[in-house]
Formats: structure tokens, sequence, C-alpha cells
């Protein structure tokens, strides 16, 4: 890998970069403030967040990104150039850059993500899938023909994959994730306390409180909203086991995804992975007692990885050493493949 390599970890709720042999550079929410009178970017990522809910109507403060692809591309391009420009201001070369997909990705969403990273001033681009990176990130040896199966969840989408020999034999993914997370307790919160809450704070309960197994009723939080009826702020606490209601039925899609992958996985693969387990990534998988609601409802361990926010960015850093041996989930795409 060149000094001068680029690894993009494009996620919908942050973007993470690692450059050469420095390791991660960039790790901050995937936002750009923009101002529309002058038509220029104001800032993008941790500053642009803060933002968010803040601004004139002239001023906007978005995410980009939705459901794990590009929804403004644009706005894309305006963000990914900022960053590469901090990320590559003393190269003299234009970078090699790679960046990481959902493994559903259409040709058209591959597209718009190789055409934003050479408009933002990359030389080439690769594509890999995040099931692939996640599993490389984790440190799991992906080159063997034995069953892994990772639970990548993201910001905008979730994937799931059983690997091997350096490919993917099955794989889905669905969107729920981070970001939908936080919308079902926003839902809840409103339909049952006529509370209606921002996704800032709906986030920080997750984090804090979020428990989908077992939740602990004495484990609580105060939260700061809007009454819908009078329209005024109102203050509520809630609990474990609130968090447990507004989020167990979102959990579930992803461990109903998680079976339908292993109901069509070859039973020898099948078979490695309930010796060897389940591993989970990704920032979502740190929702409170996700892993045990997988492997009490599947029947296999789950585990969490290690740091598994940074896990796709590892990968991603390290995938250009591996760009000859991976048979699947790995492209090289041509500067004029597009145009």
């Amino acid at each position: 890998m060149s000094s001068m390599d680029i690894g993009i970890d494009l996620g919908t709720a942050n973007i993470i970069i690692t450059m050469g042999g420095k390791g991660i550079i960039v790790n901050e929410p995937s936002v750009v403030a923009y101002n529309k009178k002058k038509g220029e970017v104001i800032s993008v990522g941790r500053e642009a967040y803060k933002m968010i809910g803040r601004t004139p109507e002239y001023i906007v403060a978005i995410s980009p990104l939705k459901d794990g692809v590009i929804s403004d591309h644009d706005m894309t391009m305006l963000m990914l150039k900022e960053f590469i420009r901090k990320a590559s201001r003393n190269l003299l070369i234009k970078p090699r850059i790679i960046i990481c997909v959902p493994s559903s990705v259409t040709d058209v969403e591959n597209r718009a993500v190789v055409e934003t990273a050479l408009s933002a001033g990359a030389r080439k681009v690769y594509l890999i899938k995040e099931p692939i990176a996640a599993l490389l990130g984790a440190g799991v040896d992906i080159t063997k023909p034995t069953g892994t199966m990772v639970v990548d969840i993201g910001g905008g989408t979730a994937d799931v994959a059983v690997i091997s020999f350096n490919g993917i034999v099955r794989a889905t993914s669905l969107k729920m994730a981070g970001n939908k997370f936080d919308q079902a307790i926003i839902k809840y919160i409103s339909q049952k306390h006529r509370i209606l809450i921002g996704e800032k704070t709906a986030e920080t309960a997750k984090k804090t409180i979020g428990n989908v197994f077992e939740p602990d009723p004495d484990v609580s939080m105060i939260i700061k909203g809007r009454n819908v009826i009078k329209g005024l702020p109102q203050s509520l606490e809630i609990t474990e086991v609130n968090m447990c209601e507004a989020l167990v039925d979102s959990a579930m899609e992803i461990v109903n995804k998680v079976k339908a992958v292993l109901e069509v996985t070859p039973p020898e693969l099948a078979g490695d992975i309930l010796a060897s387990g389940i591993v989970l990534t990704g920032g979502g998988a740190l929702l409170k007692g996700l892993d045990k609601l997988i492997a009490h409802q599947v029947g296999a361990p789950c585990r969490l990885a290690d740091n598994p926010m940074e896990c796709v960015a590892r990968g991603v850093a390290m995938a250009f050493k591996f760009a000859d041996e991976l048979l699947d989930g790995f492209e090289k795409v041509s500067t004029y493949k597009y145009r």
C-alpha cells in the first residue's frame, strides 16, 4: 500500500478515512453545511453536525447519504472533496482511493460512488463490499475454506453475509441500522408520551440506556423535548425497559435477516458458523444486548468485534494488500469505466 493511498468508509452516519501507514486520519459525522446564498461549503464533519437544526434557512446542514447510498450527489461530492483535500493537502499526485459499499449495492449506486470519488480528486477508484472489509478489519482470516458470518450494522444499512475462501457465499442487506433505531425511539416517545424529541436526543438515549435484551428497569435518564399537545418544552424520565419496547422490533428485523441468510447457507458452512460464531461489527452493533439477542434467537454464539466502529475502515486500509487475493467483493474500477 502506497503512502498516498486513501481508504474511505463512506458511512451514512460517519465518514472514516485512512491513509497509507498513518492509519485513521479522519473520523467525523457525514454531514456538510452549505451556504445557499454564497454557493459554498461552510464546514464538514463535526462542525457541520453541530449546526443541524440550528441554522437559518439559507444555510443547510444535511447528511447527503441515506440508507448506505448517496442521496445527494452534489453535497456528497462537496463533502468528499473537502475531506480528501484535508487528507491529501501535501500530496503532489492524485491518490488512489478505495471505498466500501453495501453488499447489495446496484450498478447505478456503484457508478454514483465512483464518479463522486473521481470528481473529488481520485486518480483511480476501488470498491470493496462492506462484509469483506468488516471481517478483514476484525482480524478474521477469510482465506480459509471455512464459513464465517458477519453482521455489519452501520448508520443506514445492516449487511449480513457468510464469507468463505475470500468470497461472499450468501449475503443480504437491509435498511435497518443506527438511524432507524433513532427514528424508532422518536416514534415511541411521540406516540406513548406525546413528546417530540430530536434526532440528537434519540441518539444520546440509544447510546446511554438502549438495551434490547433483559433491560434493567432501574437504569434511567432524563430526556427533553416539546409536548405535541401544549407546544411547550417538557422533560421525561425513561428507562431501559422503555428503550427495549422502542427498539426490539427494529432489532428483530436484523435477527430475522440473520436467520434468512443461515437458511440458505450450505450445511457445511452453517456448521462452521455454529462452531465459530457470528461476528458483529459497525457502530450499530454497540447497541446493548444485541449480541445476546441474536445468540438467543439464532442458537449460535455471537460476539462483538474489537472496536467495531472502526472495523470497516481498518479493513479498507488492508484491502490494497489483499487486492490480488480476494476472489469476490473487491473490484478495480478504471478511471474511464463509467465515461
